[in-house]
């Protein structure tokens, strides 16, 4: 129960994946260190419409310890989560590894070549246990290209346009 001089930010669970909206792993895409001569590989798979599965292999030797494996949402979202404190994450099955929960703002065009341009990355750092990971707005941090982006602005909570899971170094 919220304190009586804060009322509560959300009301109900707004689900991104499952229930209005199930999951669906065409609308995931693989973003791995292969884009950059590294071997990791991740997968999403729909289990059913209310779970999905994501699994890959991080490779931290090809590329010097800076492997990354990870599935983000195709296209842009446009979700508006002003209304909400923070997001969970229900966890089913777990493999005790790192894991990072990627946010994004903003989506730039692409380079001339098909590539994607970087932008700042908002990330929560966790590792998979089964239950429930809460997040709050303020514990996701920004970052540009994998290092802390101090000069950030805030998280424009209006209008996330992108989401995405990756597999982490455990340290």
């Amino acid at each position: 129960m919220a304190p009586p001089d804060r009322e509560p930010r959300c009301r109900r669970d707004l689900p991104l994946y499952g229930q209005e909206r199930p999951w669906d792993s065409a609308e995931w895409v693989t973003s791995d260190d292969r884009v950059r001569g590294g071997a990791s590989a991740s997968h999403m798979r729909t289990i059913n419409p209310e779970r999905a599965r994501f699994c890959g292999h991080l490779d931290i030797e090809t590329l010097g310890g800076a492997g990354f494996a990870s599935q983000r949402s195709v296209g842009t979202l446009h979700l508006d989560l002003s209304a909400h404190d923070g997001i969970s994450i229900d966890v089913h099955e777990s493999d005790g590894k790192k894991y990072t929960l990627v946010l994004k703002d903003e989506v730039l065009p692409q380079r001339p070549d098909g590539r994607e341009q970087s932008s700042v990355s908002w990330e929560f750092d966790f590792v998979c246990k089964e239950g429930k990971v809460e997040i709050t707005w303020d514990q996701f941090t920004p970052t540009y290209r994998g290092r802390p982006k101090k000069d950030a602005g805030k998280l424009d909570l209006s209008d996330i346009k992108r989401v995405g899971i990756m597999m982490r170094r455990y340290e």
